[in-house]
């Protein structure tokens, strides 16, 4: 199996943290990864984005053109990283309607709305993202349980909250 992932957002938003998940589900499996965190400007909001490579590679860094996927936790983040994406790639991506056509395959949801009507708690968006990426991406290299362990090992105090919010993510809500 070899996956690459573009994770981009603004400080404060759980880049890192959704590296993490995915680190540790791929070590969890045996599986080889590499990451990068690009924390920036990420103390004061400003952009983050992340790479993480699925398998065997040698570079950590994802090079134009290669993601099989990008996390957007923003969309303009998304929208500024674009060019990792490979063209049978998929945009993740919490965005409202003024979101542009692109032409990749897309993932869309309005989670800031989701977090403005108390659907989700804010700061557990980037969990719920990652939700979105596994309902939509049938070809995602970790399973719905891969990801909870993970959750539950970084901070077992919060794994409850966000086990329902990756439950909302998968229901579409």
């Amino acid at each position: 199996m070899k996956y690459q992932i573009v994770i981009a957002g603004f400080g404060g938003q759980g880049v890192v943290f959704l590296v993490k998940v995915l680190a540790i589900c791929a070590g969890k499996k045996n599986i080889p990864f590499l990451g990068t965190e690009n924390h920036g400007m990420s103390q004061r909001g400003g952009s983050v984005s992340c790479d993480i490579k699925i398998g065997e590679f040698s570079n950590p860094v994802i090079d134009k053109n290669q993601a099989d996927m990008i996390i957007g936790l923003d969309k303009n983040e998304s929208l500024r990283n674009i060019s990792y994406l490979k063209r049978d790639g998929i945009m993740v991506v919490n965005a409202d309607e003024s979101y542009p056509d692109i032409p990749f395959r897309v993932a869309k949801i309005d989670a800031n709305q989701l977090a403005l009507n108390k659907t989700i708690p804010i700061q557990g968006l980037n969990v719920f993202m990652l939700g979105v990426a596994i309902k939509n991406e049938p070809d995602f290299p970790f399973s719905i349980n891969d990801v909870k362990e993970a959750i539950k090992e970084i901070n077992p105090k919060l794994s409850e909250q966000n086990f329902k919010i990756l439950d909302l993510a998968l229901k579409g809500e």
